[in-house]
């Protein structure tokens, strides 16, 4: 097993390119054997190269950002839904690009049949290569060391990708000596380091790193910021400097910037779809079509976002409370609205406004950012930068993710916060638009998202 560790990343460089080559020479073929043809200049040897590179080079791009090619490490249906979301956004690329080049319309026909060509080997590739990673790379022996957090939900997670882990005991270090976890370790393929306290964490990595075990860890919250630092290298001794002041002045313009050139566009292509869901919500029930509610955003200020109203009218007659699962209080447009996300394109406003961006936390409500903090007195770290319509525990979050995980997810953000990381996030974004598991609600027996008092 540890001599075919070393092989897996040619391995899948491998089946990378072949799904890659094979997109490009169906491309090729339709090019020549299509389009150049209607070209009133042919070009030379040279430009159609050019042509058929540019086609590669973008779908081998999109479908790196949305992880078409993580073979083993996204659940099949994941890799294959990046596979087809990468292919048709690079297909449809690729016509305009024809269009442009012609200066002419020319039949799509060609390239939508090539697409269905595609999908087919897409299917078949996914299958072939799951079925070699599987055969080469069963599931992990994993240890799971945990302390005073319920790992019960920890469990739960790993135990959806069966395919490539199986956690075969539990050490816990209120039952468990440390050197006798320690001594655990060499007996396994990899161990799960799940929220213990710092002294006890850093002695089993150690012991990890010297028996060469794979280690996973569930990062604390100082975690995430140390790895948001900058190295100083002043002395000659490391230093990590931790700002600590959110984003600096020339990042606020930029984001601006672009928040400003996105969604203002939007909000003018998109008009005439805005006017039809204003009617369906109007003509259902006749309420009113936005729905407003205080949200916190930077330095913990209050404004009012903006929604389209999903629910009946009287959906909060029983107090502040998130969307449940099969929750009654959604209305049959609103279920359509909320599945799609097209409830939330109101909030184009706010962001024009200057009251959010695009990326950043998703703004909490006040009485629930409150029962949070009782539990997890970090919360507020999230507001260092303005709330916003997407974010990063949004793409690698669910709806129903726990407060601290998000949390967790929003520091990654600010930490690491740069304007390709914002760019990056809203093409991600369309990648979960669809994705059932990111519009999925609470539990029905909660009001927040809050599971226990251990959390």
């Amino acid at each position: 097993m540890k001599k075919r560790e070393r092989f897996k990343r040619v391995i899948s460089f491998f089946e990378g390119f072949v799904i890659l080559a094979i997109h490009v020479l169906l491309f090729a073929y339709v090019w020549y054997g299509f389009y150049v043809q209607q070209l009133k200049i042919p070009f030379f040897r040279r430009g159609d190269w050019a042509v058929i590179g540019m086609y590669g080079l973008i779908l081998f791009l999109l479908t790196n950002l949305y992880g078409g090619f993580k073979i083993g490490y996204l659940r099949l249906m994941d890799v294959l839904y990046s596979q087809i979301l990468s292919l048709v956004s690079a297909n449809v690329v690729a016509y305009v690009q024809v269009v442009l080049i012609s200066r002419k319309y020319l039949s799509s026909a060609p390239i939508v049949k090539m697409t269905f060509v595609q999908l087919i080997c897409i299917l078949l590739w996914v299958l072939i290569c799951k079925i070699i990673y599987a055969a080469l790379y069963p599931p992990r022996q994993m240890l799971l060391v945990c302390y005073d957090r319920d790992p019960d939900d920890m469990i739960l997670k790993m135990s959806s990708r069966q395919d490539k882990y199986e956690i075969c005991d539990i050490a816990d270090l209120n039952e468990e000596p440390l050197e006798a976890v320690c001594d655990m370790v060499k007996d396994y393929e990899a161990v799960l380091i799940y929220d213990i306290p710092a002294y006890e964490r850093n002695i089993i990595l150690k012991r990890c790193f010297m028996e060469c075990v794979r280690t996973y860890v569930t990062p604390k919250i100082s975690d995430i910021l140390l790895r948001g630092a900058d190295n100083i290298h002043i002395f000659d001794t490391p230093l990590y400097l931790s700002r600590n002041k959110g984003l600096s002045g020339d990042q606020i313009i930029f984001k601006r910037l672009l928040d400003l050139v996105i969604s203002v566009p939007i909000a003018v292509i998109f008009m005439p779809l805005f006017i039809i869901i204003s009617l369906l919500i109007k003509i259902y029930d006749g309420g009113p079509i936005l729905y407003k509610q205080p949200r916190l955003t930077i330095d913990g200020k209050i404004f009012n976002i903006y929604k389209f109203r999903s629910m009946k009218m009287d959906s909060e007659k029983d107090g502040a409370q998130l969307a449940k699962k099969n929750d009654d209080r959604v209305t049959p447009v609103g279920k359509v609205l909320r599945a799609c996300h097209f409830d939330e394109f109101p909030q184009l406003i706010n962001i024009i406004k200057g009251d959010m961006s695009l990326v950043g936390p998703r703004p909490e409500r006040p009485e629930i950012a409150k029962q949070y903090q009782q539990i997890i007195p970090e919360f507020d770290f999230r507001l260092k930068v303005k709330a916003g319509l997407t974010g990063y525990a949004q793409v690698y979050g669910k709806y129903n993710t726990t407060p601290y995980d998000k949390l967790k997810l929003d520091l990654t953000y600010i930490e690491n916060y740069s304007i390709w990381l914002d760019i990056k996030l809203i093409l991600l974004t369309f990648k979960i638009l669809f994705q059932k598991d990111n519009t999925e609600g609470i539990d029905p027996s909660q009001i927040t998202a809050i599971k226990s008092k251990k959390e």
